[in-house]
């Protein structure tokens, strides 16, 4: 039978001290961010797990966080969700916590959840996603003295007794993702460069849609904006793409996610064209899908947006760690053979302003 991992196991798999992994379980701020994340990889590698009873005894706290998981959905964009629940899993557990999963229908029977699980289990704090203008869930939290932080902005407005700031959030910058997936179709040329995005209300939605208006209104000769809104479902999505392919012939589509982007590209191809040399493809969330399919994509530093949480968990729970202070992460656009310059196009002057 294999011995248990201890800290001395760890500190050699990660080639650091005893007190290093110490740091790393109990003041990750001390530790620099890649030595801290070799750490974290090692105690997730050899199931280094700390002595939570003699924790809890010492601290009088449960070292159990909360989370909502969303309904099933498309089976596309659902990875996203679930690389990220594991990445907040490694991350957690090596600073010495467990994630407790619930479902919800909406707001309010999500806090009837917390309720039920903080008088049975004493939760330590609740990780938010999916949030919203106006999300109540922050108020009942701090009412209630737990602490929070959530993948996401709070949005435009707070309930009236919100704080004027919020600083326990991390999310991505979908606007830069989408602004720089359109600006990389401008560069080779493109100029009918359309959007397909999610209907209202989604703030996330809008957010994506933004980054690619603001990139457009850089783009020389680009006439008036071509967008539609679809569902996140391929089916539906298709129906909609390919209207737009029909009424607005768009040399190229970006879309606010891998799910719209294989509708696109599914529609494109029934017309017995190719994606890229005919019409380019830009998705969001680089699932393992847009992956195989080739289709260009923008990518979420997903571990990253875990470990911060954590880190500002920790803070509020330890004083020790990273207050996230609302921290917007930039995504990363990896470009496929989904994207080429347009088949009847000229490049453009790489010394045009509008696009330097």
């Amino acid at each position: 039978m294999a011995a248990r991992p201890t800290i001395g196991s760890v500190a050699r798999a990660a080639n650091v001290s005893r007190q290093t992994v110490s740091n790393t379980l109990n003041a990750p701020e001390r530790v620099r961010p890649d030595t801290l994340q070799r750490v974290r990889t090692a105690i997730a590698d050899l199931g280094y797990q700390p002595n939570v009873a003699a924790r809890q005894m010492r601290t009088g706290r449960s070292q159990l966080l909360a989370m909502r998981i969303e309904p099933t959905r498309d089976g596309v964009n659902g990875v996203v969700a679930d690389r990220f629940m594991h990445a907040l899993a490694e991350s957690a557990q090596a600073a010495g916590y467990r994630i407790l999963l619930c479902t919800a229908t909406d707001d309010a029977s999500e806090i009837d959840q917390y309720r039920d699980l903080n008088a049975t289990m004493s939760l330590d704090g609740v990780i938010l996603s999916t949030t919203h203008d106006g999300d109540p869930r922050r108020a009942w939290l701090r009412d209630n003295d737990l602490a929070y932080v959530s993948f996401g902005r709070p949005w435009v407005s707070a309930l009236p007794d919100s704080p004027a700031e919020d600083a326990h959030w991390v999310d991505v910058d979908g606007a830069a993702g989408t602004r720089a997936g359109t600006r990389a179709l401008a560069e080779l040329g493109h100029r009918r460069i359309a959007f397909l995005g999610w209907p209202n209300p989604s703030e996330v939605g809008r957010d994506r849609r933004s980054g690619w208006e603001s990139a457009m209104a850089q783009v020389p000769d680009a006439g008036d904006l071509i967008g539609a809104e679809s569902v996140d479902s391929i089916e539906e999505a298709r129906v909609v793409a390919d209207r737009l392919l029909d009424e607005h012939r768009p040399t190229a589509v970006v879309c606010a996610s891998d799910t719209l982007a294989i509708a696109a590209a599914a529609e494109v191809a029934r017309r017995g064209l190719r994606v890229g040399s005919d019409v380019s493809i830009i998705g969001f969330d680089d699932t393992p899908a847009a992956r195989a399919l080739g289709l260009a994509s923008v990518s979420q530093p997903l571990l990253e947006v875990a470990n911060r949480c954590v880190d500002d968990m920790l803070f509020q729970l330890t004083g020790r760690g990273t207050e996230a202070g609302g921290q917007l992460l930039e995504p990363e656009l990896r470009l496929r053979e989904s994207v080429a310059a347009p088949a009847s196009g000229s490049a453009p002057d790489p010394a045009s302003p509008a696009l330097a």
